[in-house]
């Protein structure tokens, strides 16, 4: 296991913590790849993941201290090999929660929006730093992150610098959820483990099938759409909560304060 980076269960859920306070959690290669080596190989008892950073922000992005002249062919390779690791979080196994607090920054933006849930504290900040230094988003966050906050908003953070705080951050889209400061990892930890109650081939619908359907045809969709809702209904544990429900001996939904 790279040092960088620390693995944990807390029962049913897979804690994955970076560990470059130091260097604010930056992105470098063995870094990259032993997030990839992580979420393909987590154990069979694992429902849900956590991805948080150690010190006072999640990831200021890539190690520019190990930035390396490629030829485009090499640097087309190097993308590549992040996208692979960064796959495995968004359509691996289980379904993952980002913990954010401070710097989320450039690859570290890339990481977090590869995650299915982000958590948010009010020390969180969001920034897209590349277009200032002459590159591009190299990570997959070219695809994802416009997904979450719109081309308009990512074009205009990449060509004028903009920063987002937590507040605005939120109402963009960059998180789904804001807290106190150091409450991130808890509300995260709390989200994981309801996600890991769920019915395992629901969560993998949610994570393999549904970001595809919002990529079809409408057509397409539909179809999509009615070949995973007949087959999670006929798994075992779906007709036993549905009879659950129908018997009274399930929650109903109610607003929470």
């Amino acid at each position: 296991m790279n040092p960088d980076l620390h693995f944990e269960m807390q029962d049913h859920i897979a804690v994955v913590r970076l560990n470059r306070p130091a260097k604010r959690n930056a992105l470098n290669d063995a870094l990259v790849n032993a997030l990839r080596e992580v979420f393909s190989n987590l154990p069979a008892h694992a429902r849900a993941a956590v991805v948080h950073g150690d010190g006072e922000h999640f990831c200021a992005g890539l190690d520019l201290s190990e930035l390396q002249s490629r030829d485009a062919g090499e640097g087309m390779h190097h993308s590549r090999m992040w996208h692979s690791a960064f796959a495995q979080i968004q359509f691996g196994a289980v379904p993952v929660v980002a913990a954010l607090h401070g710097a989320v920054v450039g690859g570290g933006l890339e990481l977090a929006a590869s995650c299915h849930i982000r958590v948010a504290d009010e020390t969180t900040f969001y920034a897209l730093p590349e277009g200032s230094r002459g590159i591009f988003v190299g990570g997959g966050g070219a695809v994802r992150i416009p997904k979450l906050i719109g081309v308009a908003r990512m074009t205009d953070m990449m060509m004028t610098g903009r920063v987002y705080n937590a507040a605005d951050g939120e109402r963009a889209g960059f998180a789904q959820y804001l807290v106190p400061p150091g409450q991130a990892l808890e509300k995260a930890l709390q989200l994981a483990r309801h996600i890991a109650g769920n019915a395992p081939l629901t969560n993998h619908a949610l994570m393999h099938a549904l970001p595809r359907i919002a990529e079809q045809p409408a057509d397409h969709g539909f179809i999509t759409e009615s070949l995973m809702s007949s087959i999670t209904q006929a798994a075992p544990e779906a007709k036993a909560r549905v009879d659950a429900f129908l018997q009274g001996r399930a929650n109903k939904v109610t607003p929470k304060p």
